[in-house]
């Protein structure tokens, strides 16, 4: 199977979250096969739930979907670092790759911060890959807060 990324499908939810004046960050969850099945984008101030992070609601639509907690072979794309949160649910549900965009010194849980994925009691750590459209990422994330200072 030949690698497609679909880090311009999460971009296009972080743009649509934007919109909605949610903090512009959107997920895509693909199957081993490469289907898509599950994207969204920050819900956060709409559904009145700080759990309702991008990657949260792919991964919890995604399990509803498979009828079960895990989802083994699945990867996901987000375009900026997972906070510990979302981290730790990627971990339980046993993602096998996360693609990223920006990095998120201030409040990432992977490569900032908590670290998730290299605490012992972390049970499944991912393959991760950082990078992905990063530059994109960025600047979407910096244009949507320099509108609100």
């Amino acid at each position: 199977m030949t690698f497609k990324s679909h880090m311009a499908a999460a971009l296009a939810e972080a743009h649509a979250a934007a919109q909605r004046g949610e903090v512009p960050v959107g997920a895509v969850l693909v199957d081993g096969s490469g289907k898509v099945v599950a994207q969204a984008g920050n819900r956060t101030r709409e559904l009145s739930d700080p759990t309702a992070h991008a990657e949260i609601l792919v991964i919890r639509a995604a399990c509803t979907a498979a009828g079960s907690e895990r989802l083994p072979g699945h990867d996901l794309y987000v375009t900026l670092e997972p906070c510990a949160m979302c981290a730790t649910a990627i971990s339980a549900a046993r993602i096998a790759r996360v693609y990223y965009g920006a990095t998120d010194p201030k409040s990432g849980g992977v490569a900032h911060g908590a670290r998730v994925f290299s605490h012992a009691q972390c049970h499944h750590v991912p393959e991760l890959y950082d990078g992905i459209a990063a530059e994109d990422s960025e600047a979407l994330l910096k244009a949507f807060f320099d509108a609100r200072r």
